[in-house]
C-alpha cells in the first residue's frame, strides 16, 4: 500500500491509541497468572497480535469484548508439551516470551520474519549454554529445550531493556529465587519501570536494593487485579505532538498526566527544537528517533547522542531516515553513535518515500509530507504498532489518500 499525503493544515481532536509496550506486558502477566483479568483499552495492531497467538499456543484463553481483552490464566510451570510461537516481526513478543516459554521447560519453537531472529539474541543465548538449554537457531526459527532456572544472571546495562523484562516476567514463577545485576550504565530504564509497575500490577515482588539490581522470589502465585487499563501510548503520541511543533492545532487526547513512559519526553525535546538546534541524548528514547529527526529537519536542527540501537530495530532507522530526507535535500550526517540533522534544508521530495518496512519510519515520513507533500511506499508498515494512524491523520486535516499495490 501506499500513501499519497498533500500538504495540510492540521486541527482538530484525536484519543491518542492505547500503550503497545504496557498492553504486550499486562497481557503476559495476565496469561501467567491464575484467574480471569479483564484488560481494558486494549491495543490493537500486529505486534500484539503476535504475542496474543505465542499465549494461545501456550494453552492461554483470551476472548475479545470491543476494546477489552478477557484472558484467562494458567501456571505455565505445569506445561510442558512441544509449542510453536509465531514470533511474526515482533521484537518485543520474541524477547518477553523466550524466558517465560521455557519456565516449564518442553521444546519450543519461535518462528518469525528473517529480520527479527537478526536482531541480537545474544543474552538469551549465553542464559541458555550456561544452563544447558538447547539453542538452534536458523534464519526464521529459534528452538529450544529444557527448564528456565533462577540464579544470578550479569550482562551489561546498554543491551536492549527487552532482557532485563524478559527476564523479570519469568522469573517470579521459577523455583529459585533470583538476582539481576546490570555491568555498567543502565540504558532505557524507564521501560523497566514500565515491566515492574504491571508486576505491582500482578502482586509480584522485585526489590531493587540499588539501580541496575533486581531480586526476584521465586514461585511466585501473583494475583489478578481483575480489571486494569491500558492508558494511551506515548510514544505514539509523538508522531502528532510533532504536527503540533510544526505550526498544527492537534488536542491529543487519552494520555496520563503522570506517566512512566519514557517516550513522554517527546513533548519537552520538540520544545526545545523550537528554539534552536539541541543536543539530544536517545539513550532512554530510542523509539523517537525517527521523529524527532524529521521534525528537526523542519526546524532549527538537532544534534542526536546516544543512536547506536537504532540500528537494530526493524530497520536501521538513523540510516533509514537519512536515506528519506535526502530525498528533500537534507544531508544527514551519520556516526557511530551520533547522528546530526541540519535544519532549514527541506524541500519537495524528487522521488517517493519509502517506509523500510518499519512502521516508525512510515509514521515519521506522513508526518514530514504533511509540510512537504508526498508518496510513501509500503506504508502498510505502520499496521504493526498502529493501524489506525492513517484514519487519525486524516481526522485532524491530514489530506491523503491509500492506495493498495
Amino acid at each position: 500500500m501506499k500513501a499519497v499525503i498533500e500538504k495540510s493544515r492540521i486541527q482538530g481532536s484525536i484519543v491518542v491509541p492505547p500503550s503497545k509496550s504496557i498492553g504486550h506486558r499486562l497481557l503476559i502477566l495476565a496469561a501467567q497468572t491464575e484467574g480471569e483479568t479483564r484488560i481494558e483499552n486494549f491495543p490493537l495492531n500486529e505486534d500484539i497480535g503476535a504475542t496474543c497467538d505465542c499465549l494461545q499456543a501456550l494453552g492461554t484463553r483470551i476472548q475479545w469484548q470491543d476494546r477489552t481483552a478477557v484472558v484467562k490464566g494458567q501456571e505455565f510451570l505445569k506445561r510442558a508439551e512441544e509449542r510453536v510461537l509465531p514470533c511474526r516481526e515482533s521484537g518485543s513478543t520474541l524477547r518477553f516470551l523466550l524466558p517465560v516459554a521455557q519456565i516449564s521447560g518442553g521444546r519450543t519453537v519461535f518462528t518469525g520474519s528473517k529480520r527479527l531472529l537478526q536482531r541480537p539474541l545474544g543474552i538469551y543465548e549465553d542464559i541458555c549454554l550456561a544452563q544447558k538449554i538447547c539453542w538452534e537457531k536458523e534464519e526464521e526459527r529459534l528452538t529450544l529445550e529444557g527448564a528456565l532456572s533462577g540464579g544470578e544472571f550479569s550482562f551489561p546495562g546498554n543491551v536492549s531493556s527487552q532482557f532485563v523484562t524478559g527476564l523479570l516476567l519469568a522469573l517470579p514463577k521459577v523455583r529459585e529465587d533470583s538476582r539481576i545485576v546490570l555491568q555498567g550504565e543502565f540504558e532505557s530504564a524507564s521501560y523497566v519501570d514500565l515491566t515492574l509497575e504491571a508486576l505491582r500490577t500482578f502482586s509480584y515482588r522485585v526489590q531493587v536494593p540499588e539501580k541496575g539490581v533486581f531480586e526476584i522470589p521465586g514461585r511466585q502465585k501473583g494475583a489478578s487485579p481483575g480489571i486494569c487499563t491500558v492508558p494511551g501510548d506515548q510514544s505514539g503520541a509523538a508522531f502528532f505532538g510533532a504536527l503540533n511543533a510544526l505550526g498544527g492545532q492537534a488536542v491529543l487526547l487519552g494520555l496520563e498526566k503522570e506517566s512512566l513512559q519514557g517516550d513522554r519526553v517527546w513533548k519537552e525535546i520538540m520544545e526545545r527544537m523550537a528554539k534552536g538546534c539541541p543536543t539530544v541524548s536517545l539513550k532512554d528514547c530510542p523509539d523517537l528517533g525517527p521523529i524527532l529527526m524529521a521534525t528537526a529537519a523542519l526546524l532549527q536542527g538537532a544534534h542526536f547522542r546516544d543512536t547506536a540501537r537504532l540500528k537494530i530495530k526493524e530497520s536501521d532507522r538513523g540510516a533509514a531516515m537519512a536515506e528519506e530526507l535526502s530525498k528533500c535535500g537534507v544531508k544527514v550526517q551519520v556516526g557511530e553513535n551520533e547522528i546530526y540533522v541540519p535544519g532549514g534544508q527541506v524541500k519537495a521530495p524528487d522521488r517517493p518515500f519509502d517506509s523500510h518496512n518499519d512502521h516508525r519510519i512510515a509514521m515519521a515520513l506522513a508526518v514530514l509530507s504533511t509540510v512537504t507533500g508526498g508518496t510513501i511506499q509500503n506504508a502498510q508498515a505502520v499496521n504493526k504498532s498502529m493501524p489506525e494512524f492513517f484514519r487519525l491523520l486524516t481526522q485532524l486535516g491530514g489530506k491523503l489518500t491509500l492506495v493498495e499495490e
